[in-house]
């Protein structure tokens, strides 16, 4: 297959998650929250010669614009997704990567948050001709089946006009994440079971075939201690079957699947839900941490050096300017998170030996 650099959307975002299926490997989902993070997600796309999806969260996305705007009405929210679309269009290029722009879950109350940015999307696509975001998530899990998918396929018709994807959710990913707090849900709504799966891929079907949907196997956000998390990758492969026989098609994975909630899950799983068409896998949880660690480290380092502007183990009258100014400390917590994520590509199969992507620049 070849790519280019910059936006991947329609059709051929669509020919990527089927290529993807095809040779058994999953795209990294990656959430970041300001150009930090975003600048080390494409840097590591570009030192693995592999396709990258880049997304936001709406908390994400309000700390890209700043914490100190009034985000009433969402419109913080919306600017910041924004603002971080234009800064990976603008750039993708240079880092010579082919780039998914998503923004993850929307839940219900958050649909002016998806309103805004579909609104200011219009407007890119009229005056560049391709569209802002690759695609847009709703979670709608906790609401009714019927209530996700109805509205879901609204969503879907608008986006699908827009060579853009939706991605839904079915069942419920535990823990928390972003303010959403699943910790104590009710065991049984963490596996999405086939019949699910069947009637919203029957029901989307009958708008567009842009969307993935996101089934829950026993996902949860967070990392957790082994054996706290039971992850059931049958379910995946159990849905595919189901939707084969059920609609009586020769296609063996119908379903594109997202894996949320995956930091910490054992490879063997990870690579099972691949194998039954998972194609893109959220990565935030581990990252944080790593950028963190990247930190924490420089300043455990240089500890003597950052207690005064003026003044160090190597002499009183140093100046300690060299140590403190916030590029060093933030170049060490993207080469972690860097160091990071390039993990996550190999442990998703998105390496050039496995996928034979060729990148035309």
């Amino acid at each position: 297959m070849k790519l280019q650099p910059g936006l991947v959307y329609g059709k051929q975002l669509k020919d990527l998650f089927d290529y993807a299926k095809e040779k058994g490997f999953a795209i990294p989902a990656v959430n970041v929250v300001g150009s930090n993070s975003i600048n080390a997600a494409m840097e590591t796309a570009a030192e693995m010669k592999s396709p990258i999806i880049i997304q936001f969260s709406n908390g994400g996305a309000y700390f890209n614009a700043g914490k100190g705007l009034d985000n009433t009405g969402q419109k913080a929210a919306v600017m910041g997704a924004v603002t971080g679309a234009i800064h990976i269009h603008k750039l993708a290029d240079l880092y010579g990567i082919p780039v998914i722009i998503h923004t993850d879950h929307a839940a219900k109350k958050l649909l002016p948050w998806v309103d805004g940015m579909i609104e200011y999307g219009k407007k890119f696509m009229e005056k560049h001709g391709k569209p802002l975001f690759s695609s847009h998530m709703l979670d709608l899990s906790e609401e009714p089946l019927e209530e996700n998918v109805e509205i879901s396929k609204k969503y879907l018709k608008e986006l699908s006009d827009m060579n853009m994807f939706l991605e839904i959710e079915l069942g419920i990913t535990g823990g928390e994440e972003d303010g959403v707090d699943n910790t104590d849900v009710d065991n049984k709504r963490l596996y999405t079971q086939p019949e699910e799966v069947a009637y919203a891929y029957e029901e989307l079907l009958k708008i567009s075939p842009y969307f993935t949907i996101a089934a829950a196997f026993g996902n949860v956000h967070g990392v957790y201690k082994p054996g706290n998390v039971v992850l059931r990758p049958e379910i995946l492969k159990n849905s595919q079957e189901y939707i084969r026989r059920k609609f009586g098609l020769k296609e063996e994975k119908p379903v594109s699947f997202v894996f949320h909630g995956g930091s910490g899950s054992d490879l063997e799983d990870i690579r099972k839900a691949i194998d039954y068409g998972v194609v893109k896998m959220n990565i935030d949880t581990d990252t944080q941490y790593a950028f963190t660690a990247g930190v924490r480290e420089y300043f455990r380092k240089y500890w003597d050096y950052l207690q005064s502007q003026i003044g160090n183990p190597e002499g009183d009258d140093l100046p300690n300017k060299k140590y403190y100014d916030p590029r060093k400390w933030l170049r060490e917590g993207e080469k972690s998170f860097v160091k990071r994520l390039k993990r996550s590509f190999e442990d998703l199969r998105d390496v050039p030996e496995i996928h034979q992507i060729t990148i035309e620049k």
